[in-house]
């Protein structure tokens, strides 16, 4: 692993008492508001993009795929690449790129140009998310105010992905799709114009032959496209045509071959030795399957809500809001049972809640189906529970792991939810649609694309029930004490040592900096 020391730009920081820390802070809060906002805020306005730039229903699923494989294919680079050439500087870049992507979607005039669109978003995201980390613990030097500071922004994220589908569907509505694009772009602004101005550079001195694994990060979104490609392609072609099997061959001998180069390369993104850990693997695995049927439940809940029942983008973004609450329920429930219950009950109990909701969801998807007697019960179980097992599969994933290793585990955590939501809608969702597609010719096509809908909730509701066997099985006693995967890593940040000053060298050959680098 590298040695890496912190070291400031010399035309100097903030005091503790400089008042600019917190206007930079909340520079830095309202971006990655927006980023979160972007997650979900595209999906109630699926259907009118799927209708004005003639989408594919199979081909629509790009839309939120591809800023899912982006961002989690480059996160963890994007977080080395901001330690060792300037976090503010990186930060900028990729606010940029985001900007200009979403300009790039928002006048898109072909479905081409809004999948490359969302792919730089994504990457964008990528670049921005985890710069923005090191940059608040650089800023708050104390570890109260840190912590504080830390609260704030992780609050304001999880409120942009919260209430994304309530804008969604208003602006929508009200103005046009294009401007859950363009509503990015005031944010965009403010940020190029105040970031510089409020804040100093800071990096990681970078040692004599480090180098940057870009192979990896290429190799591993390259691979996962081609994966999600075959599988989306699997809707309409036959399993052994060769419009599947040679994205879905090609992409594992992408995906094989940079887990050779991982191997072997001396700065791996991730080192292999991170996945030795059973417990922490396991977590990882039902964390990918637990987003890979939420994904797809909000997928086919829009396409149901709007094209069988009728709602409008803003009556579906309003459905939304007991999901939201729910969860927010559920996550607060498990954070006060877990020191009590411990994380493996939790966990379990999750997993088998959540597939319990699905089947709820599936049974109330009818052309006929009211939304308080057909839709909001399925939605809310599977919601409450779905919350429950947030917070436990957080603990699972840094099971076993110092403060040093932090900042990696919460970055492989991440990515690996996002593949498996861009894995889910790649693999559940097309069952629907091949399922509309054999049974078109019955004639009554709102009940036959309900049936579709439901028949991919039931096979997510069996991947969540696989989830919970395999946590049952597999997941060692893990602590039941909360963790914050951000505090923990921005504290490493905080306290890696100035120029000069000798590196404390851990058990594996690494000081506390280089694994907080990835965060």
């Amino acid at each position: 692993m590298s040695t890496l020391k912190e070291s400031p730009d010399q035309s100097g920081g903030h005091t503790a008492g400089d008042p600019r820390r917190w206007k930079a802070l909340a520079v830095l809060t309202a971006v990655q508001f927006m980023l979160m906002l972007d997650v979900t805020v595209v999906n109630i306005a699926l259907p009118n993009i799927k209708e004005d730039l003639d989408f594919s229903t199979e081909g629509l699923a790009w839309v939120v795929n591809g800023y899912l494989l982006m961002a989690a294919g480059f996160l963890l680079l994007g977080g080395r690449i901001a330690d060792l050439l300037g976090r503010r500087r990186i930060f900028v870049g990729g606010v940029l790129v985001f900007g200009v992507s979403s300009i790039m979607c928002g006048a898109a005039n072909t479905a081409g140009v809004l999948v490359a669109g969302r792919f730089l978003q994504g990457f964008g995201e990528a670049l921005a998310g985890p710069a923005a980390l090191g940059l608040i613990a650089v800023l708050f030097t104390d570890g109260k105010e840190r912590a504080k500071a830390l609260g704030i922004w992780g609050g304001m994220a999880a409120l942009g992905g919260a209430i994304g589908s309530v804008v969604g569907g208003l602006v929508t509505d009200f103005i046009d799709w294009r401007w859950t694009f363009y509503i990015n772009i005031p944010v965009v602004l403010l940020a190029l114009v105040l970031i510089p101005r409020l804040m100093p550079e800071s990096r990681m001195v970078r040692r004599a032959g480090q180098r940057l694994d870009v192979v990896g990060a290429v190799g591993v979104t390259a691979g996962l496209v081609a994966i999600v490609y075959g599988l989306l392609e699997a809707a309409e072609e036959p399993w052994g045509s060769s419009q599947v099997l040679v994205p879905l061959l090609g992409g594992l001998a992408v995906l094989v071959s940079t887990l050779v180069w991982e191997a072997r390369v001396p700065d791996p993104m991730i080192p292999l030795r991170f996945f030795t850990n059973r417990t922490r693997v396991t977590s990882n695995v039902v964390s990918m399957m637990s987003f890979a049927s939420f994904y797809t439940y909000a997928f086919v809940a829009t396409l149901f809500l709007q094209h069988v029942l009728g709602y409008s983008p803003m009556e579906t973004g309003l459905a939304y809001i007991p999901l939201t609450i729910a969860t927010g329920i559920g996550m607060g429930l498990s954070t006060g049972l877990m020191p009590r219950l411990g994380v493996k009950p939790l966990v379990v109990i999750a997993f088998f809640g959540s597939a319990l909701g699905q089947f709820i969801a599936a049974s109330g998807f009818d052309p006929d189906a009211s939304y308080l007697g057909g839709v909001m019960p399925g939605l809310v179980v599977f919601a409450f529970f779905n919350g429950m097992g947030f917070p436990v599969l957080i603990n699972g994933g840094l099971h076993e792991v110092t403060g040093q290793d932090s900042g990696l585990a919460s970055g492989v955590q991440t990515s690996m939810q996002q593949i498996g939501a861009a894995l889910g809608l790649a693999t559940l969702v097309p069952i629907a649609l091949r399922y509309v597609n054999d049974h078109a010719a019955d004639g009554n096509l709102p009940a036959v694309a309900s049936d579709g809908y439901a028949l991919a909730l039931r096979v997510a509701a069996g991947v969540l029930a696989a989830a919970g066997l395999i946590a049952l099985f597999l997941l060692g006693k893990v602590s039941a004490k909360p963790r914050d995967a951000h505090a923990e890593a921005a504290e490493v940040l905080a306290d890696a040592p100035a120029p000069g000053a000798p590196a404390a060298t851990g058990p594996t050959g690494a000081t506390g900096a280089p694994e907080a680098a990835n965060a």
